[in-house]
């Protein structure tokens, strides 16, 4: 594996990419050290620790707001609102294409088409962080909804914070899309995705120490009790669900179902062409991350609606029945919380599946060159057999996911241990981590095969 990396390093080309790749990444983490100007970090700080104390309520909430968005909420920074604003531009327009007719005609034109399509998502993007930063500098003037004072700085009057702070955050925003966008072109792997493992990485020093941190007393000598908050055995266990899970996690990232084809045989003068059996690979988990990302982000309107609804009402009896609503709704609560986690993990995995996935475009393109399925005809037969296949394996793969989903909250709630903690043994944070590592082996081995030299996952006999 050593040589292996110095031959990696020995190829000017890809050296230059990875260099530049750390470079831009570095540039993204000390965005997190330039503070809004007008904000009372000290007392920031203060209500942030107070919120994410709260397990399981609105604590968790920033938590996975953060490990989408790639950003860090606990900061106060030019890059407060991360990189969510582009994702959600760019998944705005991925639904429109299978609704509205003109944007599907031009995800259809190629290079061309999808250079159009960025340039509006940029837009959109924009518009998107005006309306976030402004509502995040409201709620900071409001002290999180804390019932604290507010955190912005006596001296600064309504319109400064709030026209500077928009405008930052956005360009902050602004500035880390076009950063992804730089690793796209002239980096290596993709930019936004290496975006947020970075974020995600850059949490586990903490979520480390605060597992550990129990296992110290104030004189430095190590409680090693069984069956104690932070005993051996303990973290024996974790260590051992650690290594576990993400050997599952990549089994299933590369788990294909492989659908034999044959193409017809042609006759070109006195050779005969054509003829080969060949597979076509259907993942099991076609629908990657978004179904768990979907899920969790729909589980949070009910709970902040009854708990806002509950604040509102006057009889105390309503307000009481709205109270434990939202505490049904609530990640930390569990069995009611955890059956329409996975309900909606099943449903979103065949709806995004339906979108991302069209048996019938696959058909023709089969028929087109003159390849088909063994025992089915080609055209509609075939598109009706790939189908059936899809929404079998997609069942698995929804399985796999609603399992990877709930590992978290069963870890946080069976062991007694932060839920920053427990959310790196599952949920979107590891499939994302896996799934960018992944890609990025892969496209570092493109660069070794073409130069005639063992990737990073090939054995010595290969």
């Amino acid at each position: 594996m050593l040589s292996r990396i110095v031959s990696i390093l020995r190829i000017p080309e890809l050296r230059q990419k990875i260099g530049l790749t750390l470079i831009l990444l570095a540039v993204y983490r000390m965005g997190f050290a330039i503070p809004l100007p007008f904000v009372d970090q000290f007392q920031f700080g203060e209500v942030v620790k107070k919120l994410s104390q709260q397990q399981g309520s609105f604590g968790q909430v920033m938590q996975v707001v953060a490990l989408f968005s790639a950003s860090d909420l606990g900061n106060a920074t030019i890059f407060g609102l991360g990189i969510m604003p582009y994702i959600s531009a760019s998944i705005i327009f991925q639904l429109l294409g299978t609704v509205y007719p003109p944007l599907e005609a031009l995800q259809k034109e190629g290079e061309a088409g999808r250079k159009k399509i960025n340039e509006w998502t940029r837009y959109a993007t924009v518009i998107i962080c005006l309306f976030q930063s402004y509502f995040w500098i409201r709620m900071l003037r409001q002290g999180l909804g804390t019932g604290s004072a507010g955190l912005i700085m006596d001296e600064y009057d309504w319109f400064f914070p709030h026209l500077v702070g928009t405008v930052t955050m956005t360009a902050g925003t602004i500035l880390l899309m076009w950063i992804g966008e730089q690793i796209d072109e002239y980096g290596i792997g993709n930019g936004i995705s290496l975006l947020i493992m970075a974020g995600i990485m850059a949490r586990m020093p903490s979520a480390g120490w605060q597992l550990l941190q129990p296992a110290f007393r104030s004189g430095g000598s190590p409680d090693i009790r069984l069956g104690s908050e932070a005993g051996i055995d303990k973290l024996l266990l974790l260590a051992f669900l650690f290594i576990a899970v993400i050997v599952a996690v990549i089994a299933i990232t590369h788990a294909q179902r492989r659908i034999p084809i044959q193409s017809a045989k042609h006759v070109r003068g006195r050779r005969v062409l054509g003829g080969q059996r060949q597979y076509l690979p259907l993942r099991v988990n076609q629908a990657g991350v978004m179904p768990i990302i979907f899920a969790s982000s729909l589980l949070m309107f009910p709970m902040f609606g009854f708990a806002w609804l509950a604040r509102a009402a006057v009889d105390t009896w309503a307000g009481g029945v709205l109270t434990d609503l939202s505490a049904m709704f609530n990640s930390g609560r569990g069995f009611f919380y955890n059956i329409l986690y996975i309900g909606l993990i099943y449903f979103f995995c065949y709806f995004w599946t339906a979108i991302t996935f069209n048996p019938k475009d696959m058909a023709d393109n089969l028929k087109d060159y003159g390849s088909f399925v063994p025992g089915y005809r080609p055209g509609a037969r075939t598109a009706d057999y790939l189908e059936a296949v899809m929404t079998r394996i997609t069942y698995v793969g929804a399985g796999f996911l609603a399992i990877v989903a709930i590992i978290p909250t069963v870890i946080a709630t069976s062991m007694n241990i932060p839920y920053l903690v427990a959310s790196f043994y599952g949920g979107t944070g590891l499939l994302i981590v896996v799934s960018v590592c992944l890609d990025l082996v892969q496209k570092i081995d493109s660069h070794l095969v073409m130069r005639n030299k063992p990737g990073l996952l090939e054995t010595e006999a290969q």
